[in-house]
């Protein structure tokens, strides 16, 4: 049985693992242009001049060096009032730098992992790069762990990381981690057909402490089932092996190189589907809190509720499904659809994902209006709902989740005098943006949005960075080196907690403090429910 402190460092071991597909591939890729040496052998370099020297794609390039910072490896000097960023190094810059060399066959072997998205299988070929890697790992690289401070066991982990993430998550879309599997001893051969090599990929787990061998069978360990139980943890971060495979290409190279011609083409920088089973693993937790707004606001006499509900990015349509679900089964509205039917809107900016909700939600048997529409235009939505449905954008409850930092990027329209107060680093088709820009741009988005939610609300789950110097400080307690180099290098503007309310009241959408909350409920918080309105 595991205690408290023992779940806590094998959740310390996932946020590592996570910080390691991330850093590695980041650390690799700079080690690889000499960028590591010349910043060790200058001691402070300017972020332009970094840029230049190295012929870089600067927004990219300041994605890779903060994740650096992220990890306590250099320092970032960040000033918004004149648009400088430096990096300096620190006590840990010289054992660090030295040591990323050792990510480099892991690095590679993302080439094979990759394919475990698509193939849904781990090919013979890949078997024989993952034996390799597993011996070299069961020396630790060489490394000499000294403790769970040192730099060396912060790379053994990031390394650990690296292999075991991409094979959690296939085992766990592939159903490894079923209940038949989890509650008794198994054999290789119950689960795959290539039982011989599949025993080196349970070797290794067990080498890590998650199985125990008997002979020929193998079975969880409570350490084992707690990553089990956890594996969802991974795939996003997972997902986005595609984009930290090409970072020669974006910071060095083409930034345009996963770019798509439209949106209805197959993304190239994300498997999209690994992405959704990922973060549907979290949203359990964060509907808690959802529910509760939604019971608030459905449970109010009918004249002051809303007409119904629209979600922006509507995905699969289970978010609606949930939110129905809640209304129909916890609410007066629930009561009442007879005489007060509820309009649902599903939107979303990809085809695709329209074809998979409007099939979903008739297979829910839930009556939805499913249409295209962009978040950055919401006036073109408003229109084409009152014309085509003789419905107010204004009269619905607008909701989304994890969508407005990934809207398609729009410079200010206008000059402010604020200077950002956040951390983060942005670009976009590997062009630097700055801070103050990236905070204006998010003003002027949620402004477009104050007349048709200012009535009703708009009910957000919304990601979020935190300050590299935060993060180094607390290794293993959060998850956002990987957010903040997944969404860094994939053109996405993941602000802090405190930067989206303050901007979200600047623009005249107040944030109801009944209805807010953050995970963690803390200064680490990543993500954060909001319910802004005109007034309340």
């Amino acid at each position: 049985m595991l205690t408290k402190s023992d779940k806590s460092k094998l959740r310390s071991t996932i946020f590592r693992h996570l910080d390691g597909i991330a850093v590695a591939t980041s650390a690799h890729a700079l080690h690889k242009k000499g960028i590591l040496d010349y910043i060790l052998e200058h001691k402070k370099v300017a972020l332009k001049h970094l840029s230049k020297k190295f012929s870089s794609n600067e927004g990219y390039l300041n994605v890779a060096l903060r994740v650096l910072c992220s990890q306590g490896w250099m320092e970032q000097q960040l000033d918004n009032k004149t648009d400088t960023v430096i990096y300096i190094t620190n006590s840990n810059s010289k054992s660090a730098f030295g040591h990323v060399h050792l990510y480099e066959d892991v690095v590679n072997l993302l080439n094979y992992s990759d394919r475990f998205a698509t193939d849904k299988m781990i090919s013979a070929d890949a078997f024989i790069a993952l034996e390799s890697v597993f011996r070299k790992f069961e020396t630790n690289f060489g490394l000499i762990v000294s403790n769970e401070n040192s730099i060396e066991y912060q790379v053994l982990k990031h390394i650990e990381g690296v292999i075991a993430g991409p094979i959690i998550v296939l085992l766990g879309v592939n159903g490894l981690f079923h209940k038949y599997f989890m509650e008794a001893s198994f054999t290789a051969e119950e689960y795959h057909k290539d039982p011989e090599s599949f025993k080196k990929i349970l070797d290794f787990l067990s080498h890590l402490g998650w199985f125990k061998k008997k002979k020929s069978t193998y079975q969880f360990t409570d350490e084992g089932l707690f990553f089990a139980k956890r594996a969802s943890a991974y795939g996003v971060t997972v997902s986005y092996i595609p984009t930290f495979l090409q970072l020669d290409e974006l910071i060095f190279g083409n930034p345009l190189i996963l770019k798509t011609d439209s949106p209805s083409d197959t993304e190239k920088h994300v498997h999209r589907e690994m992405n959704v089973w990922g973060s549907g693993g979290a949203h359990a937790t964060y509907f808690k809190v959802i529910d509760k707004v939604i019971i608030d606001l459905f449970n109010k006499p009918i004249e002051e509720q809303p007409k119904g509900i629209l979600d922006m990015g509507c995905g699969n349509g289970a978010f609606i499904e949930h939110i129905f679900n809640v209304i129909d089964q916890q609410t007066l509205r629930g009561q009442l659809l007879d005489e007060h039917p509820l309009f649902l809107v599903g939107v979303d900016f990809n085809k695709a994902a329209l074809k998979v909700t409007r099939a979903n939600l008739i297979k829910a048997d839930i009556w939805a209006k499913v249409i295209w529409g962009d978040i950055g235009r919401p006036d073109v939505l408003a229109n084409d709902l009152r014309e085509d449905y003789d419905i107010e954008l204004q009269d619905l409850l607008n909701v989304r989740t994890f969508l407005d930092h990934n809207r398609i990027w729009e410079a200010p329209m206008k000059k402010y005098n604020n200077i950002s107060t956040s951390t983060g680093a942005f670009a976009t088709n590997g062009k630097c943006l700055k801070n103050n820009d990236v905070e204006a741009s998010l003003l002027e988005h949620l402004q477009k949005w104050k007349p048709f939610v200012e009535k009703f609300g708009l009910l957000i789950i919304e990601l979020h960075t935190i300050d590299p110097k935060l993060v180094a400080d607390n290794l293993g307690q959060t998850a956002a080196t990987a957010y903040d180099a997944t969404h860094g290098y994939s053109d996405q503007y993941i602000l802090e907690v405190d930067v989206l309310r303050k901007t979200a009241i600047k623009a005249g959408l107040v944030p109801n403090d009944n209805h807010f909350a953050k995970f963690p409920n803390n200064a680490l918080a990543t993500v954060s429910i909001n319910l802004l309105k005109g007034n309340f």
